[in-house]
């Protein structure tokens, strides 16, 4: 479902990620017992995230149960919230959020997207806030589920040996009464990016986190997959914040990545340390960055990188469940699935032929 943080108000932050709860507590043909005996039944390996761009349901079951599995899914989109489920499901969120003011990654993610996006909805939490979650009523849950749930807004995704046509003779079979109010809710406009520089104290923490952002291309951006590779070659594995940070007793965990939103994206580099190396960890990182802005990069990390990714690629296009997920980003951002071909060809272009 095309729908998560960025799609709510401030009022009702967490709404999209409250919804995906609620999906799994009751529809007008099953209980919460039965949705969750029947994935069971299946053997099914099933799971729904929410981000902030995206809310995805998945199972993962044999051929043989496909129809049955699309079915299941497909009648969980059209829940009908439980009004006495409703309370007891908030408490989870409500001790989900107190959990993640617990760890210390999260803290810091969290304020990232608050002092960059500022005044966007990106702003917030994926999980909402104390104050949003517990002031929220069901009914205005309920509209936002059904303004947000419906065909103009909703993709379906099936990866591995199945027959196209079949596939859609299912859904057709199981959704094609579904009204649809298209065209797809608007969303949000672009974020503009904040700089700056913010610091948080908590003291429930014995180490200190760090993190050093920088513009980067989104989702959509043309450059995407280079910076990947950039990311990969500065804070990746066996990369230069490894040899120089941490083999050197620096800091115990830094990496680097590329965090990305539909229009917008950033560049991280971050690490966890004692308080006292706090500015050693931070001069270490900076060094890097200066070095690879300076230099570049070398023919032997790209090679390495290069070889890495193509790896990747094969073997989780080898597993349903891991093409399943390469496709999410794909069809939603891109509007159409990149072939296991097509990403390869696209890495090359990157990162140059094959040697030997």
């Amino acid at each position: 479902i095309q729908t998560g943080a960025r799609d709510e108000t401030p009022d009702l932050a967490g709404v999209s990620h409250f919804v995906e709860h609620m999906c799994f507590k009751g529809t007008s043909k099953r209980t919460w017992q039965q949705i969750t005996g029947e994935f069971d039944d299946m053997g099914s390996t099933y799971n729904a995230y929410t981000s902030r761009e995206r809310t995805f349901y998945f199972g993962w079951v044999r051929i043989e149960d496909l129809e049955r599995q699309i079915e299941l899914i497909a009648d969980m989109m059209r829940s009908i919230m439980p009004p006495d489920e409703y309370e007891t499901e908030k408490k989870v969120i409500l001790e989900e959020i107190a959990m993640s003011e617990d760890q210390i990654d999260s803290r810091i993610y969290e304020l990232l997207h608050e002092k960059i996006y500022d005044g966007h909805s990106l702003r917030w939490p994926v999980l909402g806030t104390t104050e949003t979650v517990g002031a929220m009523p069901r009914q205005r849950l309920y509209d936002y589920f059904q303004d947000r749930y419906q065909p103009a807004n909703m993709i379906l995704l099936v990866a591995g040996a199945v027959d196209p046509q079949a596939v859609i003779a299912m859904a057709r079979r199981i959704c094609g009464d579904w009204p649809s109010r298209a065209p797809r809710p608007p969303r949000a406009e672009a974020p503009r990016v904040k700089t700056g520089r913010a610091s948080i104290t908590t003291d429930r923490f014995s180490q200190q986190g760090v993190a050093l952002a920088y513009p980067a291309p989104g989702a959509m951006g043309p450059d995407r997959e280079t910076a990947d590779v950039l990311a990969a070659i500065l804070g990746g594995s066996n990369s230069r914040f490894f040899w120089q940070i941490v083999q050197t007793g620096v800091a115990p965990q830094v990496a680097a990545g590329r965090l990305d939103y539909c229009e917008s994206g950033m560049m991280l580099a971050y690490g966890f340390c004692e308080p006292q190396r706090v500015e050693d960890l931070l001069e270490a990182m900076r060094v890097e960055i200066a070095k690879i802005q300076r230099d570049g990069v070398t023919d032997d990390e790209v090679s390495r990188v290069k070889n890495r990714t193509r790896t990747t690629l094969a073997t989780e296009s080898e597993a349903p469940y891991y093409r399943l997920m390469q496709l999410v980003g794909d069809v939603d951002v891109l509007g159409r699935p990149r072939t296991v071909t097509e990403r390869l060809a696209e890495g090359n272009e990157i990162l140059g032929p094959e040697e030997g």
